[in-house]
């Protein structure tokens, strides 16, 4: 439920830094929301990078998955943790 809610959040959070791309926000927060957006893209690539190249080399992420990893971050990052652990039970039994 939290993590669905951090999703809807973090949409949120896209779209109000995309629409000040489009309708700049006045002078002070203008920048502000420029700089929260090249952070986000910042990190949130990073955090793809991290995990593309954590991944064994018979392990192949979607472009799909990539994609929500990109724009949800670490709540997608989350819900991926969770299916590998279940994943990894289910193999060990």
């Amino acid at each position: 439920m939290f993590i669905q809610l951090g999703r809807g959040i973090m949409l949120l959070v896209w779209g109000i830094m995309i629409f000040n791309l489009f309708h700049p926000f006045p002078k002070p927060l203008r920048y502000f929301m420029d700089i929260a957006m090249v952070f986000t893209v910042i990190m949130h690539a990073f955090q793809l990078l991290l995990l593309k190249n954590s991944q064994p080399k018979d392990q192949k992420l979607s472009s799909f998955l990539q994609t929500k990893i990109f724009f949800f971050g670490v709540f997608e990052l989350l819900v991926w943790q969770k299916k590998q652990q279940k994943e990894q039970k289910r193999g060990k039994k």
